[in-house]
């Protein structure tokens, strides 16, 4: 869920920022794109991501073989957010207070219809993770009442 909202914050800023002109390519603004990767449980554990006790075992993935508990065990980290390096957009604009000496803004390199649908499939992913978290907890809870 963690990963999602960081994808959900760097989509909103590359869309804030996508009609932001510069005069120079240096200092215009780049989209961001946060860079994922797997997550062991052990990890997942330290940052308190899945309900593991102290001896690295967890309630949610008994029955498993190994290979089975340990692709079940993956999550998702956020390993960095890099800028892309895709080429600036140059419009030759000789009014814009922006413009440089030959009349030229440099715009983001931000595709707001990628942006977009990058939104919705981040969105999308943690409502899927919010079901999934409401799901077991309802599960738990009636494992509980089971004993009464």
């Amino acid at each position: 869920m963690s990963a999602q909202s960081i994808r959900l914050n760097t989509v909103s800023s590359n869309i804030a920022n996508a009609e932001a002109a510069s005069s120079s390519e240096g200092d215009t603004y780049r989209a961001r794109k946060p860079i994922f990767s797997a997550m062991a449980h052990e990890q997942m554990r330290l940052q308190g991501s899945l309900g593991i006790d102290s001896s690295g075992s967890s309630p949610y993935l008994s029955g498993f073989d190994s290979q089975a508990e340990q692709a079940a065990s993956q999550g998702v980290g956020v390993k960095g957010i890099v800028e892309s390096q895709a080429p600036l957009q140059p419009r030759y604009e000789p009014n814009h207070p922006s413009a440089d000496e030959n009349g030229y803004v440099f715009y983001p390199n931000v595709n707001v219809v990628e942006e977009m649908a990058d939104m919705i499939s981040a969105s999308r992913s943690f409502q899927m993770n919010v079901e999934v978290m409401n799901t077991a907890k309802t599960m738990i809870q009636q494992v509980l009442t089971l004993g009464q």
